[in-house]
């Protein structure tokens, strides 16, 4: 946007110029309108926080935003934006927290005020357990109104405006240095490649503390002036069609999901809940965050076509938190792209034409690089740039990619100034594994640090993860982990590990489905699966954008804390 240097000085504009134009809406667990805060009234309440926050801090102190669902958060934000506080999103830590990240990103980000609702401050012992850590509570109020905002500091857009920490899914979390630069430039990339205006409502789901709920639909939403309508993750988890009803009900545009929201909707689906449910409005189903699946795209639009649901909405894209967050997708209404590939070859890192059905698999298309932004496949050990239709690592060089980690120059020298060989320049290592095409299209084929390479062959662990969870309706989709651990001679040896939905905890032949699981990976994979461990649901450890923890998995498993099911 011209002339606009920070987020604050957007809010701004955004409060002049459409003043009474509803800028999120909040739904409650049944789909009523909850909460609602036009941009002037957003403007107002962040404003009378930052008041109150220049008084409780001081500009670069670290402020945790810890909120059930809701549009708190965003007043809680802006607030901090205004009084030059530095934000840090945070899920509501668990009463046992060793499961979740905020023990580590607390340590490392050392906040001293916590804003929050009155509803999280009666939690439990939470207020009690940050206090002992120094930290004070600041409860936000969406009602207080500001007369001005003169005697607030002005934000440089070099200055950062939130910590977002990685999600953790192969290592510790790090906080992204996030800066209003970076968020100006990828909100206008994102911008172009989605091609959204004014009259783009967004219907959001995916919580506000990971950053594709707060950049891909917040504050994109705000960029181009559009209204967000927010629901609550746990009504999504329950009720997932209920997205698709606030879709119809408001003729949205957008709405995006990582993969298994779109699966979610599938396995719920009811043609008794769908009766007058209309999608044609969707003009741009965003899937990301963790890998996308061909057939879980081909079953979405398949079911909901009826309904609908233009099978060119769909629009599979990628992104990292490292880079603010979208790194590539299509164009509007381009549809999804999907490639045959052979499996031998990508274990060879090569992308090539199957040599028949059984080496055939099917692999998505995430878009091309946006605006301004370079991509390149990099081999990860001597840094040299490969050619089209090879294996490698993704890199990625932009405005959109932050500066450095928080507090950690180690890192933020070896994934964020990376050099490739023979060339200038910084670059971020992602540490996925993916390919170009001729085209430029970007094919993800997985986490370097997740790979499995058993008797010097490379597995990817998803396609492992679906061999098995193809196999039979009580395999949890989306509820899988394949790791290798070495075994009394030192070769690495095959683990599954597997969710059984809760239908099937107490009918499931263990002994029986075990044998299918083994016989399906030799088949398909040629290994031989030496321990296979079946769980309750929701034991696997996730990310918040649901996300495998492969390496949680493997540590669980080796300290024996995986209850297995029988």
């Amino acid at each position: 946007m011209d002339n606009v240097r920070s987020l604050v000085a957007l809010l701004a504009r955004r409060a002049a110029d459409q003043a009474e134009d509803r800028a999120y809406i909040f739904l409650s667990d049944r789909g009523t309108e909850e909460a609602v805060l036009t941009f002037r009234q957003l403007h107002g309440a962040a404003s009378a926080l930052a008041t109150r926050l220049t008084l409780a801090g001081r500009p670069g102190d670290r402020a945790i935003l810890v909120f059930p669902p809701g549009i708190e958060f965003m007043v809680a934000l802006f607030g901090c934006l205004m009084a030059g506080i530095i934000a840090v999103p945070l899920m509501v830590p668990r009463r046992n927290s060793a499961r979740d990240a905020s023990a580590a990103i607390l340590a490392d980000c050392t906040p001293t005020l916590a804003l929050t609702s009155a509803a999280v401050a009666l939690r439990g012992n939470l207020q009690a357990r940050f206090a002992q850590h120094g930290i004070r509570w600041v409860e936000v109020d969406l009602a207080a109104e500001a007369g001005t905002t003169g005697d607030l500091p002005e934000p440089a857009t070099d200055d950062v405006a939130f910590l977002q920490y990685t999600s953790g899914s192969t290592s510790d979390p790090k906080g992204v240095m996030v800066s209003h630069a970076n968020l100006l430039a990828n909100l206008e990339m994102i911008r172009l490649a989605l091609g959204n205006t004014r009259q783009s409502t967004y219907v959001n789901w995916v919580p506000l503390y990971h950053d594709m709920g707060l950049i891909l639909n917040a504050l994109q939403a705000l960029y181009v002036g559009a209204t967000c309508v927010l629901m609550a993750p746990n009504a999504f988890m329950q009720r997932p069609l209920g997205w698709l009803r606030a879709i119809s009900h408001y003729r949205a545009e957008v709405a995006c999901s990582p993969n298994f929201g779109f699966g979610l909707c599938v396995n719920r689906y009811r043609a008794d809940q769908m009766e007058g449910i209309d999608l044609s409005s969707l003009k741009i189903a965003l899937n990301g965050a963790e890998p996308v699946h061909a057939d879980t795209i081909e079953r979405f639009v398949a079911k909901f076509a009826p309904h609908g649901f233009d099978p060119a909405a769909m629009y599979p894209a990628y992104g990292m938190a490292e880079a603010t967050l979208l790194i590539s997708g299509g164009r509007r209404g381009r549809g999804y792209v999907l490639r045959c590939l052979s499996r031998a070859a990508l274990q060879a890192h090569a992308a090539a034409s199957p040599a028949g059905p059984e080496d055939a698999q099917s692999m998505v298309g995430c878009g091309r690089a946006l605006a301004g932004e370079r991509i390149a496949i990099v081999d990860p050990d001597n840094h040299v740039r490969l050619p089209a239709d090879r294996v490698g690592e993704i890199w990625v060089h932009g405005a959109n990619v932050a500066r450095a980690y928080w507090r950690n120059d180690e890192a933020t020298r070896e994934g964020l100034d990376a050099k490739i060989a023979g060339e200038d320049g910084a670059w971020l290592r992602t540490g996925d594994l993916g390919f170009l095409d001729e085209n430029g299209e970007l094919f993800v084929t997985g986490r370097i640090k997740d790979l499995i390479i058993i008797r010097g062959i490379n597995h990817y662990p998803q396609d492992i993860e679906r061999t098995v969870q193809s196999l039979d309706d009580s395999l949890r989709d989306d509820g899988g982990a394949a790791f290798s651990i070495p075994d009394e001679t030192g070769e690495e040896t095959l683990v599954i590990v597997q969710e059984v939905e809760r239908t099937a905890r107490h009918t499931i032949d263990i002994a029986e489905i075990e044998s299918r699981i083994r016989e399906a990976i030799a088949d398909a994979h040629e290994l031989s699966a030496r321990h296979i461990v079946l769980i309750r649901p929701g034991a696997l450890p996730k990310t918040t954008s649901g996300k495998i923890q492969r390496k949680q998995a493997r540590k669980l498993w080796l300290d024996g804390s995986l209850e297995q099911l029988g």
